[in-house]
Formats: C-alpha cells, sequence, structure tokens
C-alpha cells in the first residue's frame, strides 16, 4: 500500500472533514489549530496514492478555494501501525494501475519542459559522448551517452501536454524537444564535416538500415517511458532505452549531412523520424488510457478535441513513414 500525505493549509471554515470523509477513502488525518488568533488552521491528510487526484479535485472545486489555500503533497516511506487490507479491496487494487496524481504529474512535467542550462550541457556532452562513441564502435562509449542524454523527460511533456490540451506547456516542451534532437544533428555535422564518415563502424552503419522491426522497439520505449513516468519511477533504465531510439539516429544523420552525401542521410532520417513518432504516440496512448486529464469541464473538452488531433496527426505521420520503410525495403 503506497501512501501520500496532504498538508492543508486553509481557512478555519475551508475543509469539512467529515464531508472528506464520507466521499474519499481516507486513511487518517489531524488537524493542528493551536493558536486562535492564526485564521488559517493545518490539516494533514494520510491517504493511498490512487486516491490523492479525487481529493485534490475536490479541493479546487470547492467554493472560494482559489488563492484560499496551500497544498503540499508528500510521499510517505512508512505507516505505523500498519493497516491490514481486506482481501476484496486488495484484489481490486492489484488490477488497477497505479499511477501518481495528474497535478503530481503535471509538476514533473513542467519542469522537464523547461530548457535549463545543465539541460544543454547534457545534451551538448552526450552527443559528443554519442559521436565519439560511433565513431570509435564502441557500444559501452554509446551507451554511456545514452546515460547522460536528458532526452525522456521532454519528449514525455510533449505527449503529456497533448493529452491535457495545455498548448502553452506543449510549445515549451516541443522547443526544448527541438533542441535535444537539433544539438546531436549539429555536432554530428561538425564532425561529418571535418573527417570521413566511419563506414566501417557497425554503431554507425546499423543506423543506415531500417526495417518495420524499428517502429515496434519505438513504440515499446515510448510505452516504458510513459509508464515509468506515471507511476513516479524514473529510473535511468528507461530513459536510456528513449535516448537510444533517438540520439544514435539524429548523430548518424548529422554525420551524413556533413559529407553533403544528401542522398544517403534518408534513411537515418526517416528512422529518426520513425522512433520520435512512434515513442509520442505510444506515451499519448498510455497517457490517455491511464485517465490522465483536466479537472474543470471546459478544459477537458479542450483537451479531448487535443488528444484526438494529436493521435490523428500522429498516426497519419507514423502510417507515411511505415509506407516509406515498405518502398525502401523493396528498392
Amino acid at each position: 500500500m503506497t501512501l501520500q500525505l496532504l498538508e492543508v493549509y486553509a481557512p478555519r471554515d475551508f475543509l469539512n472533514m467529515e464531508d472528506i470523509e464520507e466521499k474519499f477513502p481516507v486513511v487518517s488525518y489531524w488537524i493542528s489549530d493551536t493558536s486562535k488568533e492564526n485564521e488559517k488552521k493545518q490539516t494533514r491528510i494520510l491517504v493511498e496514492t490512487n486516491d490523492v487526484e479525487q481529493i485534490l479535485n475536490y479541493l479546487e472545486r470547492l467554493p472560494g478555494g482559489e488563492n484560499a489555500y496551500q497544498v503540499m503533497l508528500l510521499t510517505v516511506q512508512t505507516y505505523l501501525p500498519r493497516e491490514k487490507e481486506k482481501e476484496k479491496d486488495k484484489e481490486n487494487k492489484e488490477k488497477d494501475l497505479q499511477r501518481a496524481s495528474s497535478h503530481e504529474l503535471y509538476t514533473a512535467v513542467e519542469i522537464s519542459s523547461h530548457m535549463s542550462v545543465s539541460y544543454m550541457w547534457f545534451i551538448v556532452f552526450s552527443s559528443v559522448v554519442a559521436t565519439i562513441g560511433i565513431i570509435k564502435n564502441s557500444p559501452a562509449i554509446v551507451i554511456g551517452a545514452m546515460v547522460i542524454a536528458p532526452i525522456i523527460g521532454p519528449v514525455t511533456a510533449v505527449s503529456f501536454a497533448s493529452v491535457l490540451g495545455d498548448y502553452k506547456l506543449l510549445r515549451q516542451s516541443l522547443l526544448t524537444s527541438l533542441f535535444g534532437v537539433g544539438i546531436p544533428i549539429l555536432v554530428a555535422t561538425m564532425f561529418g564535416f571535418f573527417f570521413q564518415p566511419p563506414v566501417y563502424s557497425d554503431e554507425f552503419l546499423s543506423r543506415t538500415d531500417i526495417q518495420l522491426i524499428d517502429v515496434v522497439v519505438a513504440l515499446a520505449s515510448g510505452a516504458a517511458g510513459a509508464l515509468s513516468f506515471i507511476k513516479r519511477n524514473e529510473g535511468a533504465l528507461v530513459g536510456v532505452m528513449v535516448s537510444v531510439a533517438l540520439l544514435p539516429p539524429a548523430v548518424v544523420f548529422g554525420m551524413i549531412l556533413g559529407t553533403g552525401r544528401w542522398g544517403d542521410a534518408v534513411v537515418p532520417f526517416i528512422l529518426l523520424m520513425v522512433n520520435v513518432n512512434s515513442i509520442l504516440l505510444s506515451a499519448v496512448i498510455v497517457f490517455w488510457l491511464s485517465g490522465i486529464k483536466p479537472n474543470k469541464w471546459q478544459d477537458i473538452q479542450k483537451a479531448n478535441i487535443s488528444r484526438k488531433l494529436s493521435l490523428l496527426f500522429i498516426s497519419t505521420i507514423s502510417i507515411i513513414l511505415i509506407i516509406a520503410i515498405i518502398f525502401l525495403n523493396l528498392v
């Protein structure tokens, strides 16, 4: 049983804990109201992770709730005494997808969408390392570059913003993602301009060939990245898998561009586009199926339109790219 603690700092008559207990499964709660001079009081509500979102939505809908309260969400490492779950409740929870609340995920996405100085340097360093790894035909160096590259954050943010219909966040995430893919291409183009492409390198040659199975790999990578994100289990290995699908094709594409062989750059470019589209498509589907949606009615309408347009656009591009793969394999 995963627990989280909601700390609500609000006016004295703002929260009715009896009403909340009736509507939502609350494990326990504590009210700190020792000072009569203070116009606000602190309420701590202990709930299971899957129940956090509906309580936060309830608080947002309360009359006069805007700017009337502050909420902090804390992770609870352990809680004593341990409560024994009923077998029926335990079975139902095992069937449900355990995920963090939309509010917590939005905060994480908003942070990932920013193009910080550290993000820029990590992208530059990972691009240089990946380029050298491909030139030296060293899988270990290439994998090391994948560990450095923080690409999974903004790419996940693009899909998340599409599902929510948050166009400001979508633009911000797209710019950060384009930077994360564009810098490796630029760095590799400079290498390709001054040095001959490593045609002897298996790491290079593997990105100059494309098969339909590459689409499956990218779809699985995007789904794994999105699932890891909504469960707030952002392990480095999932980020590496997403980076593997994006960074090496971008580097190989840039290297070939640097040589001026535009025709030879078609295959790595298509591979890069296939991977980007497949990751976005699977992430949008995972977020949609996991129930990520806004709280307000007008925002829900906008999110529904945005999600459908995103799925239509990404699916159309993916179909065009799959046709291109089939054509390239037949030629």
